[in-house]
C-alpha cells in the first residue's frame, strides 16, 4: 500500500504529560487538522469507542496488520498491548484535504519522522518533573502501584529523547503549552492551518 505524502504533526511525551489535553485543544480549534486514530490491542476505558478513540484490535489482528505492512509505525508499548498507526488511516485523512496529528509514544514518533522527514513537525509536550508526572498519574485512579512505577520508569527513559523532536514544550501551565504548541504548528502549516 503506497502513503500519499502530505504534512504530518506528531505530539508525543511521557504518559501524562497532557499530549492528549494539547491535541484535543487544537483539534477542537483548527477543523484542518484529525486526529489520527491508533490502533490498540488493549481493551476500551471508560466511554472510548472503537473508530473513534481507538481501532481496537486482538493480539491476532495486530500481528496480521505487522505481517501485511499495514503500519507506519507500531510498538508493544507495555508488555502484550500493541499499539500502532495505520497507513490507511493517514491516507484517509490527506484524502480529505486534512493534516493528520498523532498523538503517540517516543519510540512510534521518531519512526515516523525517520519515514517522512520533510514533511513532518514532531513536537515533544515534556512534564515539569518526574515526581509531577507521578502525581498526575495517581491522579487519574486508573493506575495500581506496579503500573505506576512502570510508566514513571518508561518516562524518565521517554524524557531521554526528547532532543530526537523538533520542538520541545515544558507542560508546566496547560494553557500556556496550548499556546505554545499552537504557535509551532501554525509556522509549520502557513495557511495551510486555517
Amino acid at each position: 500500500m503506497s502513503v500519499a505524502h502530505g504534512k504530518i504533526i506528531i505530539i508525543t511525551a511521557p504518559s501524562g504529560a497532557g499530549k492528549t489535553s494539547i491535541t484535543r485543544y487544537l483539534l477542537q480549534k483548527y477543523p484542518r487538522l484529525s486526529f489520527s486514530i491508533s490502533a490498540a490491542t488493549r481493551q476500551p476505558r471508560g466511554a472510548e469507542r472503537n473508530g473513534v478513540d481507538y481501532y481496537f484490535m486482538s493480539v491476532e489482528e495486530f500481528q496480521d496488520k505487522i505481517q501485511e505492512e499495514a503500519f507506519i509505525e507500531w510498538e508493544m508499548v507495555y508488555e502484550g498491548k500493541y499499539y500502532g498507526t495505520l497507513k490507511s488511516e493517514l491516507e484517509r485523512i490527506w484524502s480529505l484535504g486534512k493534516t493528520p496529528m498523532l498523538d503517540i509514544d517516543v519510540k512510534g514518533a521518531i519512526h515516523v519522522q525517520q519515514q517522512f522527514p520533510d514533511q513532518t513537525l514532531s513536537i515533544f509536550i515534556e512534564p515539569p518533573s518526574v515526581d509531577e508526572l507521578r502525581k498526575r498519574l495517581m491522579s487519574r485512579g486508573t493506575e495500581t502501584e506496579d503500573t505506576l512505577q512502570t510508566r514513571v520508569n518508561k518516562a524518565s527513559y521517554e524524557i531521554s529523547f526528547k532532543h530526537s523532536f523538533d520542538e520541545v514544550i515544558l507542560n508546566d501551565d496547560l494553557d500556556k503549552a496550548c499556546v505554545a504548541t499552537e504557535a509551532v504548528i501554525a509556522a509549520f502549516l502557513g495557511d495551510n492551518l486555517v
